[in-house]
């Protein structure tokens, strides 16, 4: 029988599927497809949205599948939020040598937040149930907000304005990744139980 390392059980599933997601909309930003792109971003970051709230409804996970879960969501958000809008950004227009740098500034804060994030809740985690109730720094899954919101100015500007802003934007969010500020958690269960769209 084949047996393979990792984790195939529901609790993962919707981490795997924003990896998906992102990479389908890398490879429609190549072909120039924009809009579906940024949709896909946007449905990354539902899905992350929503993963840790699945992992959680199981309660025999062990130790490893714990720590299996906060590296691989982290090794996804790295594609799905850092590498995915960067590469569309670049396609859009974002691809001279200053927006270069930008954009390797963007990933690299982007990986060392999720990295700092990493060692944050690994400790405490040792002395703490349940998730944690603020950030420090931005989210890199916020780029899942903050960029599609960006792109809707695409029709209101014109090309050049829009790739200035969109420089300017991928510049302010590499900053804030790694700017030591707290940022409160959303529990979008309990978002969603106020709008009466679940029960509670």
């Amino acid at each position: 029988m084949i047996k393979l390392i990792g984790v195939y059980d529901y609790t993962v599933i919707l981490t795997y599927l924003s990896l998906l997601s992102a990479v389908f909309g890398m490879r429609q930003a190549m072909h120039g497809n924009y809009d579906i792109s940024v949709l896909c971003i946007l449905i990354s970051g539902i899905c992350d949205a929503f993963d840790g709230a699945v992992a959680r409804t199981k309660k025999d996970r062990t130790e490893d599948e714990k720590a299996f879960g906060i590296q691989v969501d982290s090794l996804v958000d790295a594609i799905s939020f850092g590498v995915a809008p960067a590469f569309l950004c670049y396609c859009m227009g974002v691809n001279g040598m200053v927006g270069q740098f930008i954009l390797f500034c963007f990933c690299l804060c982007g990986v060392i937040r999720l990295a700092f994030f990493n060692v944050l809740e690994t400790n405490r985690q040792k002395t703490e149930d349940g998730c944690t109730k603020s950030y420090r720094g931005l989210p890199i899954t916020s780029s899942s907000i903050i960029l599609p919101i960006t792109y809707c100015l695409h029709d209101f500007l014109s090309p050049l304005v829009f790739v200035i802003v969109l420089h300017i934007v991928m510049g302010m969010m590499a900053f804030l990744f790694v700017l030591d500020f707290s940022v409160p958690k959303y529990d979008f269960k309990r978002i969603l139980v106020k709008l009466k769209l679940i029960e509670g």
